[in-house]
């Protein structure tokens, strides 16, 4: 597997999504998993798959020795495989910019130069496919498609991709023709292609013109909580809290979350609003909600991750995401887990799976606030919402999604 995230350290839905997949496929049984990451840290969980790290495979020779490979990235990969690996370069890449391991650097972020990152990282799985026994090559989201094709054209075994996303989701329909050559050439070298939603299937076939018969959809699903994070401690503030969890960018749909907010509180003046996360949109909102005249009952606490999240979740007494466009969205189904009654948009994959929601229009504001106003003023909707949901979200388990692929796998093997 190529992927871009892995847990602990993730910028989003994607690193979550990878390891809930691997480690439900894993749990099928008989199955050995690699899976390449652009930077790892050292302290991911190894118990059901391999790390290669990209920043740790060199394409260039270098003559060094086991020790100072050792005393350089022992913490991430052991030296034995740097040695194997660098046995499989199979060009003189040494007009690029590598390291004294002979290795390319990768932020293990989206930096600035992300096409260039994206480029060498496909370099790199050259070198990763000439050594690595496998059978199969899954590739996660466009940013690892041409490092999927290029595994393929080395070794002739088949491809699979994964879109979590499109650049239609991401830009609401203001397509990057960068990126989209880069979706539909993954998507048109690929011998299977798995989608996180039925609308996210649709748009691989009507936008990308895609046959649907090489088109499946697996429903993303979480990791079950573990005791610590379920009884979470938080101080519970005398206000109900409404929360928005997740990137403050265009596709989110930041801006109806504070004009419901602002409906609501013409109602009752008792609630808080959070809006927690980061990115382009955030001082677009700040100054939103300033001109709503609701500043003073709404927070910005920035980027949670790991615990934070569910000591959030926990403190609040509904969720929301109002997405434009959310191929899938895995946030609410989180909240659920800690027994938060949710708010969901119709224009969101998860809709397609969760009945134990509301869902509304993103556009429709006042169905929104109505929605929030009812969660927060009717213990019994409340109640209700929670534990239906809880029971429902529990039976969406990252196995019976693992098995799905493990079927279109062995389906696509027979036809090898």
């Amino acid at each position: 597997m190529f992927g871009w995230e892995f847990p602990p350290h993730i910028l989003g839905g994607l690193g979550t999504a990878s390891y809930g997949l691997t480690k439900g496929m894993w749990e099928c049984g008989d199955m050995e998993i690699t899976f390449v990451i652009p930077k790892p840290f050292g302290d991911e969980d190894k118990s059901f798959a391999q790390i290669i790290g990209a920043s740790q495979v060199p394409v260039a020779w270098r003559d060094v020795t086991w020790d100072y490979v050792e005393s350089r990235i022992g913490n991430v990969m052991n030296p034995d495989l740097y040695f194997r690996l660098r046995d499989h370069i199979y060009a003189d890449f040494n007009y690029m910019r590598t390291n004294d391991l002979g290795c390319i650097e990768f932020s293990g972020r989206y930096p600035d130069n992300l096409l260039e990152e994206i480029n060498n990282y496909s370099i790199m799985a050259g070198v990763v496919a000439r050594t690595i026994d496998f059978d199969i090559i899954h590739s996660h989201d466009w940013l690892t498609y041409p490092a999927g094709i290029h595994a393929k054209q080395v070794t002739g075994k088949p491809l699979v991709i994964h879109v979590h996303a499109t650049d239609y989701d991401r830009s609401r329909g203001n397509v990057n023709p960068t990126v989209f050559n880069i979706e539909r050439d993954g998507m048109i070298h690929a011998d299977h292609i798995i989608t996180v939603s039925e609308l996210t299937r649709r748009t691989v076939i009507e936008k990308y013109g895609i046959d649907p018969a090489k088109v499946t959809t697996v429903h993303n699903a979480v990791v079950p909580l573990s005791e610590e994070l379920l009884n979470v401690e938080v101080k519970k503030p005398k206000d109900k809290i409404v929360t928005f969890l997740g990137r403050i960018t265009m596709q989110k749909g930041p801006e109806y979350f504070v004009e419901a907010a602002a409906r609501v509180l013409k109602l009752t003046p008792n609630v808080r609003f959070v809006m927690a996360g980061s990115g382009d949109m955030m001082d677009k909102m700040i100054s939103l909600a300033a001109e709503r005249g609701i500043a003073d009952r709404f927070h910005f606490p920035g980027f949670q991750k790991g615990k934070q999240v569910y000591e959030m979740l926990k403190a609040s007494d509904v969720y929301i995401m109002p997405s434009v466009s959310e191929p899938f969205g895995i946030s609410p189904l989180e909240a659920m887990q800690m027994g938060v009654p949710s708010i969901i948009s119709k224009q969101s994959g998860c809709a397609e799976i969760l009945d134990n929601v509301i869902k509304t229009d993103y556009w429709d504001i006042d169905a929104m606030a109505d929605a929030i106003y009812s969660i927060i003023t009717y213990p019994a909707m409340y109640n209700q919402l929670r534990e239906d949901g809880l029971k429902e979200v529990n039976q969406i388990t990252w196995d019976k999604a693992g098995a799905k692929v493990i079927k279109i796998y062995k389906d696509i093997l027979g036809q090898h």
